[in-house]
């Protein structure tokens, strides 16, 4: 459940209705949006905004919605400027979380998580609070691991990038690594001719903790659910085993 990535949610909406693909787009957009501000328009030179738009194509996003968060990213348009937050919080069994969004609209998103988190047996926490227990890592996913047939020969050049852990579970297989090594992971997967699903930086737990009851694992999940449903919340991360 700590692994509740923006790659997994992706895995989760490839066959959803029109109106989730929908969703999952604007989220994508804005993304690219933000990595166009934060680093210039040219993907040869901003890797963030490469590996945003890598993992817009993976999930079959129009070219030219790509190209409009683009053109928004450099100040074209009229669009409100978009921005990253993130909050922190408990949920059910004091289960620590992050979720951070992408939001044209602060006081529109602070109020919609505070409602979803409150509903859902969670409580929004001051910053910091949560924050200390989770280290950003670069994490490469593949959704289907089965096209790497080497795996020998995988491992040995993932390590010789940087990676630091190679974990597989429910038919998905992370590679992570530092933040700054991310970009040589991603390098050695191409010299493979390897193409993942997706690449970023993300929030891992320094722990994990026990979810005590049946009941508590559900209200987590339906809590995770309804943040991920809406619109600028991009990820959400926890602790929870």
């Amino acid at each position: 459940m700590s692994g509740h990535s923006k790659w997994h949610n992706i895995q989760k909406r490839k066959g959803a209705v029109d109106a989730r693909r929908a969703g999952m787009f604007t989220k994508l957009a804005k993304g690219i949006t933000v990595a166009t501000r934060e680093g210039g328009n040219d993907p040869s030179f901003n890797f963030q905004l490469r590996i945003a738009i890598d993992a817009a194509k993976a999930a079959n996003m129009p070219k030219e919605n790509i190209e409009r968060s683009i053109k928004r990213g450099t100040g074209e348009g009229a669009e409100g400027q978009i921005e990253e937050i993130i909050y922190e919080g408990f949920g059910p069994g004091g289960v620590a979380f992050l979720v951070q969004c992408l939001s044209d609209n602060r006081n529109r998103t602070v109020a919609e998580v505070k409602y979803l988190v409150g509903k859902h047996g969670g409580t929004i926490g001051n910053p910091g609070s949560v924050m200390w227990m989770f280290e950003r890592k670069g994490v490469v996913t593949f959704l289907e691991p089965k096209q790497i047939k080497d795996r020998e020969a995988f491992e040995l050049a993932m390590i010789e990038a940087g990676a630091q852990d190679i974990q597989e579970s429910e038919g998905t297989l992370q590679v992570v690594s530092e933040v700054g090594d991310l970009q040589a992971v991603v390098g050695a997967l191409e010299s493979l001719s390897l193409k993942p699903d997706g690449a970023g930086i993300e929030y891992f737990p320094k722990d994990r903790v026990p979810v005590s009851t049946k009941e508590e694992q559900e209200q987590l999940e339906t809590l995770l659910d309804a943040l991920d449903e809406n619109e600028d919340v991009d990820t959400v991360y926890t602790n929870a085993e």
